[in-house]
């Protein structure tokens, strides 16, 4: 899959079958669909429409002397001081000359094509970093070579700065901080005032109900920030212009190698550090404050993962938030489960625990295995021969019959770090063979070792190269040490929670907000949100406002269209008027939904909290046309003026496509009226 890019070669070529090829001028450079990489001894430049990066090469090191926003000009770093630390520093000791080469094509089975720029140790031939530029993506994508993972590793965990005090002395402007770890990108730049965000997600979601929290500093006098995180935003609060940093790792808790920081912050130098750890991290560059931030990261995220309507962005349903857990799964009440399924608009029929043989820790049955699945039974991913007497083929042919797909829940074996890897993929593979199985929701994982990381990913890597990345997994972030948000952003969505009428955990107002909250960072699309059957359990809410059952059953779908919805119950004991209240809806989405996912999701409103106006726009990447996303929640106003600045002006036509309401366009203004509580209004915008 891989192509050559124009590439004039510096240095050295690889080895030519045994003999080596002779070396040719320290020079070169490639381009790729719109990127570009050129190179010198001194100097190495990066970039593509969006942007343009340069680094200065000396004694195998490179410092970072500019990042250009090619759509507005901007410059972010300053020539950097004299005692600012170079890209390599952790081990500098090692590297004394690169080589740098270059090629192209798609690393992977669901990732678009990219330039792939390689800077190599020329003694060692080790691989010191890579980066990857996307045609669509506003900044490249970096990772440091597997040969300094562990002096990284080190370091970072062994690292500590000296913390500042305020002694009421006064010194003048504070001297950069000491290197305190690995140091993936350190940053001089350029606006006199900075805004920094430090992002905290969560996961684990079993024990937390709120996902995000951003904690904000308007740097000046901050002389040692040491902060942890996947995702730093530092915007000029003059141009609304900004940097932000993601690491492609799992939550600061659930890495194998804790590290000192992830972000280090000397505000009076205006310098920043990034660490890395061995994980791929990028920096993009944005304008246009948070909309602009949000869309660059979806678009970076879609670089990773492309949109592919055919297998992304589908309703997938799963019985278990019914809570019958495995005591009903049989050929029969699956097949039901598909005929009742195709009548609600279901893409995906999902079985969850209890297709198997084995049995495990969640059973109704009893207490069985959990991890270690392959030491309790030899053949415990087998077909369960009692519930599936005739094997998994009906269940296949009967979703294929009606145009839907079948999904299996699976869970990877821990055992010695995941040794078992290669095993459970062609498990997974094999189903995909025989029975079509192309949506696997992969649970009870843990990654406590660097190893136990590595087979993991071994595992995914695997089945989506054989599957050519038909293949999606529900990635589960509800418990245990887990890859998570970031962690894996290739394999697909995340199922973020388990909530249940049951146990009073489901109110749609909270699950509306982790996804309203959680889509400034993470990709609506890779976000698998549940709605619930909300007749069950009413008796358990009492009269309480924002109960499931207050909430119209084609409003709870709309509070998770704008991801890939999951409907978290048995479809086939659902009342008609449920079922012909979401149906109706879901006909609509399915013919408009290609369109919504293929623009940047943005989240519009406040946080929904129970009383807000909020909701989401759906902006077509020429900002012609799009959608608009409108919920009233307990807000004693049924009105609501929204911007639509966000759509490029001249006449704008709305189309009302579901719910209640009406809306009015008055140049840059939309005028909506809900005239009820915990209702919702969908419109088109062209």
């Amino acid at each position: 899959m891989t192509k050559l890019a124009r590439i004039i070669p510096i240095v050295f070529l690889a080895s030519c079958g045994w003999s080596w090829c002779q070396p040719v001028p320290a020079a070169g450079s490639a381009e790729f669909n719109g990127c570009h990489a050129r190179w010198n001894d001194e100097e190495l430049s990066v970039g593509n429409s969006h942007f343009e990066r340069k680094w200065r090469i000396k004694d195998g090191q490179l410092t970072a002397t500019s990042f250009r926003n090619l759509e507005s000009g901007t410059e972010w770093i300053r020539q950097p001081a004299k005692q600012a630390a170079p890209l390599t520093q952790p081990w500098s000791a090692k590297v004394r000359d690169l080589t740098i080469s270059a090629t192209s094509g798609r690393l992977d089975a669901t990732g678009e094509e990219s330039l792939q720029v390689m800077l190599e140790d020329k003694a060692s031939k080790d691989l010191v970093c890579r980066f990857r530029i996307f045609p669509g993506a506003a900044g490249a994508e970096m990772i440091v070579g597997a040969a300094f993972e562990s002096n990284i590793a080190g370091v970072a965990k062994s690292g500590k700065t000296a913390a500042v005090t305020a002694d009421g002395l006064e010194r003048g402007p504070a001297k950069v901080a000491g290197d305190s770890g690995d140091s993936l990108e350190i940053l001089m730049l350029s606006p006199k005032l900075l805004h920094l965000i430090q992002v905290r997600l969560m996961d684990q979601t079993d024990v937390h109900t709120e996902l995000v929290q951003e904690i904000e500093w308007m740097l000046m006098h901050e002389r040692n920030l040491e902060l942890s995180g996947n995702l730093f935003v530092i915007e000029d609060p003059a141009t609304l212009e900004g940097l932000v940093f993601l690491k492609l790792a799992p939550l600061p808790h659930a890495r194998p190698v804790k590290n000192a920081y992830d972000c280090q912050v000397n505000a009076p130098q205006r310098m920043v550090r990034f660490a890395g750890q061995g994980y791929p991290s990028v920096l993009l560059t944005y304008r246009g404050g948070i909309a602009g931030r949000t869309a660059v990261l979806q678009d970076f995220q879609r670089q990773l993962r492309r949109y592919q309507p055919e297998r992304d962005g589908l309703f997938l349903s799963n019985t278990w938030g019914d809570r019958s857990a495995d005591g009903r799964v049989s050929e029969p009440f699956i097949l039901k489960e598909i005929e009742a399924g195709s009548r609600l608009g279901v893409d995906v029929v999902q079985i969850d625990d209890g297709w198997q043989k084995g049995m495990t820790g969640n059973s109704t049955l009893g207490k069985g295995a959990w991890g270690k699945f392959y030491a309790a039974d030899p053949n415990f991913w087998a077909p369960n021969p009692t519930r599936f007497p005739n094997g998994l083929n009906p269940i296949a042919e009967a979703a294929k019959a009606r145009n839907m797909k079948f999904g299996l829940w699976f869970a990877p074996d821990s055992t010695d770090d995941n040794s078992h890897w290669e095993r459970d993929a062609d498990l997974v593979l094999d189903n995909f063979r025989k029975y079509g199985v192309e949506y696997v929701k992969i649970d009870a994982v843990e990654i406590p070792t660097r190893t136990a990381e590595a087979n993991l990913r071994k595992f995914h890597d695997k089945v989506l190269r054989e599957t050519d990345g038909r293949l999606t997994f529900d990635s589960d972030a509800t418990a245990g040490l887990r890859p998570s948000y970031f962690g894996a952003p290739a394999t697909g969505p995340i199922f973020v929670e388990n909530r249940y009428t049951d146990w009073q955990s489901y109110w749609p107002h909270l699950t509306l907000r982790n996804l309203w909250k959680l889509a400034h960072y993470v990709d609506p699309l890779r976000l698998r949100m549940e709605f619930l059957n909300n007749t069950r359990n009413a008796d358990k809410y009492g009269d309480h406002p924002l109960a499931p059952h207050q909430y119209s059953p084609d409003t709870l779908f709309a509070t998770v269209m704008f991801s890939s919805p999951l409907g978290w119950f048995e479809v086939s004991n659902l009342p008609e008027d449920y079922q012909r209240s979401v149906a109706d809806l879901v006909t609509i989405w399915k013919q408009e939904r290609e369109k919504l996912f293929a623009g940047h999701i943005l989240p519009i409103g406040e946080a929904p909290d129970g009383r807000a106006w909020t909701g989401f726009c759906s902006v077509a990447k020429d900002a012609g046309s799009g959608y608009l996303l409108l919920f009233r929640e307990m807000n004693e106003s049924a009105g609501w003026t929204v911007d639509l600045d966000m759509f490029a002006g001249g006449n704008r036509r709305v189309t009302k496509l579901a719910g209640k309401g009406e809306a009015v366009v008055s140049g840059d203004r939309l005028t909506v009226t809900i005239p009820d509580k915990l209702q919702y209004l969908w419109l088109r915008i062209e």
